[in-house]
């Protein structure tokens, strides 16, 4: 058993350190990232099993010819909690259990065990420490950024001026709340940094004409809204170009029109779930639907 329960400790360690860049990946949006990170999860564990079980037990061989199932890796994710809260100044173990309940989609538990491993870690790891804590905590408050998640993301910020997600974050909060200097100044140092084939780059740019356009610096917005929603009627299944009519409605103050554009756009993707999560969360962060 001692020997079980080893290989599955480090089972859960190899899988939470491959999934991680996964989830952190600044390129991906949270559904794709999940189930990327889910897949490779599934393989580690698959992989490792496998070996172990065919040259350990050979009897129990066939058993690993089908991936872990979701149940299999909470179950081991459960016994590192177990194991990480008999150890409280274990950084790393509360860590990888963060990372693990990310691949989970546990936003709740990752974020408790990130602020229980951020006291107890070098210093030089806080930083990222914070930016994920707050991460989490916004991925719980369904897209929105809660004050507790900008205090982080603040810290991770006073560690590393670089942290991408912080300073997305921290800018969608302050853009939230109508206050357009310091939302552009964190969003023009991001695009500033981030590479030019990003997928989520064209994303940052819209918000931040939109933005631009509520504050009267950019021209012709009203022409530009006009001809996507043409577009759209013609291309229904632009999940991208139905966010971006959505918070340019919403960034004008047509508020009427935004929540119309919404309806819309379920209706038009209402056989794709993610669609409907992704149109969901956006109405959230522009408080639609009230």
């Amino acid at each position: 058993m001692a020997v079980i329960a080893i290989f599955v400790a480090f089972g859960v360690l190899a899988a939470a350190f491959v999934c991680w860049p996964i989830l952190r990946r600044q390129d991906e949006r949270a559904g794709l990232k999940a189930l990327l990170a889910g897949a490779v999860a599934a393989l580690v564990l698959g992989i490792g099993g496998g070996t172990y079980l065919i040259l350990g037990s050979p009897y129990l061989a066939a058993r690993n010819l089908s991936n872990p199932s979701p149940q299999d890796l909470r179950g081991l994710i459960a016994a590192l909690a177990q194991t990480v809260r008999n150890r409280p100044k274990d950084g790393k173990g509360w860590t990888l259990l963060g990372r693990g309940y990310l691949t989970l989609g546990d936003a709740n538990d990752a974020a408790a065990a990130f602020r229980r491993g951020i006291p107890v870690s070098p210093a030089v790891q806080r930083p990222e420490l914070y930016s994920a804590y707050g991460e989490a905590l916004t991925l719980a408050a369904g897209g929105a950024v809660p004050a507790e998640a900008e205090g982080a993301f603040r810290h991770a910020l006073a560690g590393n001026p670089k942290d991408f997600a912080a300073r997305y974050y921290l800018g969608l909060a302050y853009a939230s709340r109508r206050d357009a200097p310091r939302a552009l100044a964190l969003w023009d140092s991001l695009l500033a940094d981030a590479p030019p084939n990003v997928s989520w780059r064209a994303e940052l740019v819209d918000r931040m004409a939109m933005l631009r356009a509520a504050t009267g610096t950019a021209p012709a917005v009203g022409a530009m809204v006009t001809s996507l929603a043409e577009r759209l009627k013609r291309e229904p299944a632009d999940l991208d170009g139905w966010q971006r009519l959505i918070r340019a409605y919403s960034v004008l103050g047509e508020h009427d029109k935004a929540n119309n554009a919404l309806a819309q756009a379920r209706s038009a993707l209402k056989a794709n779930p993610e669609a409907q999560a992704r149109l969901g969360v956006e109405a959230r962060q522009l408080k639609l639907e009230r």
